[in-house]
């Protein structure tokens, strides 16, 4: 059977550095942080008191207030952007979508954690006041397939309606995963990404007790510097990212505007450690998604990274792809867009992917700032702190989660 192309007709992102994916990408060309002090709760007793937080979003502008009581904010952001990204498709929905159309649209949207702070909450409530205050909603509020299930919902798809949960892979692996459906014929279309919202006291306390936070407090805008000297853990964000995967023919058919293609996807497993990373793992990770897209290392000219802003992340990271991309890594250019977002985790891939798509639509690399002292270990283009014009036929972008979990896409220009 010939491999179906897949392309991408819709983008979608909620992130702390804007609520549209115009205003996001033009903050992170800006070189514009969203990381600030935390605001969502007192978190004065924390060793970290930052984040990346999503700042003037109103989920009533896309959904009514009284059904956005019954979610988790996790659910709230990752609808919002499923529901930019659909808009951005000119998909049919609901009435105007006929019965064959919805069986081919499908829901692929995920999370690394899901509903924490509702789950807080509830407890709190549980042991104050007793099992009669949890609320019969609780369940379907947090857990991590419903962002899938409402945007199903919604606007009328019946394709496959799934999620993954692959920690901060998780929005990688389901647009790759969405795309080989696609390819293989289960749908035609699939609406794909991920989203989080762990900004609570469990998630940042959780996160600082295993000493992977940053604690730059003083200095939260610079405290996600990937590849940096002084840099001392990542910084949580939060958000949603998600993508329209379309058949190629299905979007021409329709007159659909195409951003890009994805050709190639990679995913490995490390089988080394719970949370330490490895380079072998990441290295099969792109080499594999290279070989899947039938492009040779020295066709890439952009990477969109990982680059966390740990100590060992960032270097593993580094010495991945100078083994997958041999002497070709020092002439590609690199950067993390974590260094303004922070870490969404699960929903990572999402927004990052979205990046990624309009650094080859637009033809710009987006900049990592906060490289004030480059570590010599990290020794390749990491587009220091100022975008950059340039020419971008191929692009890859990787994502790597605890339990040493790995992906790659490879994204070619149209």
């Amino acid at each position: 059977m010939s491999r179906r192309r897949v392309v991408v007709t819709g983008l979608g992102c909620v992130s702390p550095v804007g609520n549209t994916v115009a205003d996001s990408w033009a903050n992170v060309l800006a070189g514009t942080p969203g990381i600030d002090l935390i605001t969502h709760f007192d978190a004065s007793n924390l060793a970290c008191k930052f984040a990346g937080e999503v700042k003037g979003f109103n989920i009533a502008d896309y959904i009514p207030e009284k059904e956005a009581r019954h979610m988790d904010r996790f659910i709230h952001l990752g609808l919002a952007a499923a529901c930019q990204a659909v808009a951005d498709s000119g998909l049919p929905t609901g009435a105007a979508l006929d019965h064959e159309m919805a069986t081919r649209i499908g829901c692929n949207i995920g999370s690394g954690i899901g509903g924490l702070p509702l789950i807080e909450h509830m407890h709190g409530e549980l042991v104050s006041r007793g099992p009669r205050r949890i609320s019969p909603f609780f369940v379907p509020a947090t857990i991590i397939n419903m962002i899938s299930g409402h945007v199903s919902i919604k606007f009328g798809f019946k394709g496959p309606n799934i999620a993954v949960v692959t920690a901060c892979t998780t929005g990688l692996h389901a647009i790759g995963l969405s795309a080989r459906m696609i390819e293989y014929g289960d749908c035609d279309v699939m609406v794909a990404g991920g989203a989080e919202a762990t900004v609570s006291a469990l998630g940042v306390g959780g996160f600082a007790a295993a000493r992977a936070l940053s604690t730059r407090n003083e200095d939260p805008k610079t405290a996600s510097r990937p590849w940096d000297k002084d840099r001392d853990g990542f910084v949580l964000g939060e958000g949603g990212g998600v993508l329209v995967l379309e058949e190629y023919e299905h979007a021409k058919a329709r007159g659909a505007r195409i951003y890009a293609e994805i050709v190639g996807f990679g995913m490995t497993g490390d089988a080394f450690h719970m949370t330490t990373p490895d380079v072998d793992g990441p290295r099969r990770s792109m080499a594999m998604a290279l070989k899947n897209a039938g492009v040779n290392v020295d066709q890439v000219q952009y990477l969109n990274a990982h680059g966390t802003s740990t100590p060992l992340g960032d270097l593993n990271e580094t010495n991945a792809i100078k083994a997958a991309f041999g002497a070709h890594a020092k002439d590609m250019v690199i950067s993390s867009t974590k260094s303004m977002t922070g870490h969404l985790l699960g929903g990572a891939g999402g927004i990052e992917s979205v990046f990624t798509v309009l650094a080859l639509h637009h033809q710009k690399i987006p900049p990592t700032i906060n490289i004030f002292n480059q570590d010599p270990e990290c020794d390749l283009d990491y587009c220091a702190n100022t975008a950059r014009d340039a020419t971008i036929d191929i692009a890859v972008k990787n994502n790597f989660g605890f339990g040493g979990t790995n992906g790659t896409l490879v994204f070619k220009r149209v």
